[in-house]
């Protein structure tokens, strides 16, 4: 098992966290059959201690040229993020995809459901992969087609299911974007989710938040001036979703109950600390935190907004950044002029994502090269369609 050592610089070690046992295990170098996707690869997978690991990548790519287009979301290692023809969020990443028609292979190095919507974006010359299929998202999983279409019927049999309009964040499976599609509704991003309730509330009067509840409450209640109590959680795995009728009726933001493992992590008590042992540090989070997390920055914003703003702060300048591990610690080597530390002090990747590393990644290049698709993601017709629609929805709002 490798552990995780953070560089000498001295803006890398203020990162200051210390990797637990169980991070260990979400770093890739182990895996839990039972819960996993699929962890085994149809070949010989190469060694992490390979020395030969970053040539043999830039060999595969190189031959297969023009035809591999190699996608690289910001939670990625750096092993990874230095094959990456682009780098982006989830859903910029899909659109670079689809505006790359001449790339027969789009190697996306990011999560499950960020592969299915780049396969939903792009033509269906081009085939999208996913170097390990065990690369899920905890928020997606949260949210099953079953569950949600049970959900639906509630909100019938509550007699409000005419006046909610779906709204789901990029962070989800084909099968709930598709669901949002064929129920009028919309997808949003982290960066433009009030412009996405501002026009859902246009066409209803209640919303239907899928997967994440943070996100949804964070909009509704820091942009929009709702109110908690116009928030009500709705859970899965409880009868009704564990609420009344009169609840869903008297609901303006009816919240699924999913958050990101990450981002939901990160406590007042994280804020708290960091402020006492950093004099006037500022604390920058990204929206899918805790209500209480995000009330208690001083800002908060998409990962993009999180990288802009630290392009932008100016030197001496110390930050505290409430988001995935990979990016911050990158941002911290990218600004030497300023502080920039992680908010917690435990350790805080992204579990699934790092299971994409340079072995599963050198492995899928040799083998398209090799003339062997492997690992592709394909999203059936009819939930494509549907899925599109309501992306296109989100890509026509003003």
């Amino acid at each position: 098992m490798r552990v995780v050592t953070t560089a000498q610089p001295r803006q890398a070690v203020d990162l200051d966290v210390q990797p637990s046992p169980l991070a260990l295990l979400l770093l890739g170098r182990e895996a839990d059959p039972r819960s996993e996707r699929g962890v085994e690869c149809p070949g010989d997978l190469p060694s992490p201690s390979d020395p030969d690991l970053v040539e043999r990548a830039r060999a595969a790519k190189e031959k297969l040229g023009d035809k591999v287009f190699v996608l690289g979301h910001h939670y990625q290692r750096d092993e990874v993020i230095q094959f990456a023809d682009v780098t982006g969020d989830s859903f910029k990443l899909a659109r670079d995809a689809a505006n790359k028609p001449e790339a027969e292979y789009i190697v996306f190095c990011g999560v499950h459901f960020m592969a299915e919507s780049a396969d939903i974006l792009t033509s269906d010359d081009q085939k999208v992969v996913l170097p390990d299929l065990a690369a899920g998202c905890s928020m997606a999983d949260m949210a099953t087609a079953e569950q949600v279409a049970e959900c639906w019927d509630v909100l019938t049999e509550a007699g409000v299911a005419e006046s909610v309009v779906p709204v789901s964040y990029m962070n989800s499976s084909a099968d709930i974007k598709a669901f949002t599609g064929k129920h009028g509704g919309t997808i949003c991003t982290s960066s433009n989710a009030k412009r996405a309730l501002d026009w859902a509330y246009e066409q209803g009067e209640k919303v239907l938040f899928l997967p994440d509840q943070h996100l949804g409450r964070n909009t509704a209640v820091r942009d929009m001036g709702m109110s908690l109590d116009d928030c009500v959680l709705y859970n899965p795995h409880k009868p009704n979703g564990g609420l009344t009728v009169e609840e869903l009726r008297n609901a303006k933001m009816i919240l699924w109950r999913g958050h990101c493992s990450v981002h939901g992590r990160f406590s007042l008590e994280s804020v708290e600390d960091v402020r006492a042992r950093i004099p006037g540090v500022r604390v920058l989070v990204h929206p899918e935190c805790k209500h209480e997390v995000v009330a208690a920055a001083d800002e908060v914003g998409s990962t993009e907004y999180i990288i802009k703003a630290l392009e932008a702060a100016p030197a001496g300048t110390k930050w505290a950044i409430g988001t995935e591990l990979n990016l911050v610690r990158r941002l911290a080597n990218a600004h030497p002029d300023k502080e920039v530390v992680f908010l917690d002090k435990t350790v805080c990747f992204c579990s699934t994502m790092n299971r994409i590393d340079l072995p599963h990644l050198v492995w899928t290049l040799e083998s398209l090269a090799a003339g062997t698709l492997v690992n592709r993601i394909e999203v059936d017709r009819e939930t494509e369609s549907f899925a599109k629609l309501a992306l296109e929805r989100m890509l026509a709002l003003p």
